[in-house]
């Protein structure tokens, strides 16, 4: 039996509108295409929507945390005590 749902999936902007270089919102990760069509899309439509924001914000941190490594290496290198 499928549950019914009763509330809407509110939308996940955080009023942060800029726009990354691969065309993804830096605030909610959405693209130009999610974010205009985010009223008219079904409720599984929308989880869809935001699984796919959570893969882009763990791809972001991974490759934040992948860029951050080397400069504190090089940083501590420069200490030879």
């Amino acid at each position: 039996m499928q549950q019914i749902e009763i509330f809407d999936i509110p939308s996940p902007c955080k009023s942060i509108c800029l726009v990354n270089n691969r065309g993804y919102c830096k605030g909610c990760y959405r693209s130009r295409d999610e974010r205009f069509s985010w009223n008219t899309l079904t409720n599984d439509q929308k989880k869809k929507v935001l699984s796919l924001c959570q893969q882009r914000y763990k791809r972001y941190l991974q490759k934040n945390q992948q860029n951050a490594v080397p400069s504190t290496q090089a940083e501590q290198q420069g200490f030879d005590f």
